[in-house]
């Protein structure tokens, strides 16, 4: 699973220019991507776990808020102590969102391990399909945000390996830790990352025509999360 983070040295290998065409559409993508995955994934996943309990969408406005405060403290750190630093605050937020997300994948995967292998294999198809968009549309983010194409790589690489962190914790606390409040919590974070962060960085384009190329790709990545939502259904 970590090593689909390498998928975003696909685009190392482009030119320049076309790099630059690429990352906008890329943020949109993983703005639905994001969006979706938060909807339809994490909090019907948490609202089942819970069994509909209130602290569910109480968990989600944690996640939420606890990224805006988080946001603010980057945005504050960033105009007043580095002024040299380049990078957005966002990607910065990306990394820390996609670390909690890949931790929370490689608990529900080694979960459903635990509970039965051929279920297990098919939540990890499920997941693994998931974060191919996510890898790709996190690696568009981080080049916007300024981040050299290898560091980009590297961050990717290194954020993805709370999976194995995740899983791996799972299986030893695997005799009763209770963990699924993280689920709507990391929901939360995907949901002010997308609609607060990325949406804005592409809906302000004077070109009607490039306008309508981010707003499909916006679309892709949600129709991408539906169909796999869709396929785990039957």
């Amino acid at each position: 699973m970590s090593a689909i983070a390498l998928i975003g040295a696909v685009t190392m290998a482009l030119s320049e220019n076309t790099r630059e065409r690429l990352i906008l559409p890329l943020v949109a993508f993983s703005a639905g991507s994001l969006l979706s995955g938060a909807l339809l994934h994490m909090i019907p996943e948490a609202i089942e776990r819970s069994g509909g309990s209130y602290s569910t969408y109480l968990w989600v406005l944690v996640g939420f808020t606890t990224f805006f405060a988080l946001e603010q403290f980057l945005h504050w750190h960033h105009w007043h102590h580095d002024a040299t630093d380049r990078k957005s605050p966002l990607s910065y937020l990306m990394v820390a969102g996609d670390s909690i997300h890949n931790f929370l994948g490689g608990v529900a995967v080694a979960g459903t391990f635990l509970v039965d292998v051929s279920l297990g294999i098919t939540t990890w198809v499920v997941a693994a399909a998931h974060e191919v968009p996510q890898e790709l549309g996190k690696y568009g983010v981080l080049l916007h945000g300024g981040w050299s194409k290898k560091r980009a790589l590297l961050v990717s690489v290194a954020s993805s390996l709370t999976f194995l962190v995740g899983s791996v914790l799972t299986y030893v606390a695997s005799a009763g830790t209770d963990v699924a409040f993280l689920v709507p919590f990391a929901a939360g974070n995907f949901l002010y990352i997308a609609a607060s962060d990325l949406v804005p960085e592409v809906n302000k384009h004077h070109s009607i025509r490039i306008n309508l190329l981010h707003f499909w790709s916006f679309v892709a990545g949600i129709a991408l999360l539906l169909a796999i939502k869709e396929s785990a259904w039957h």
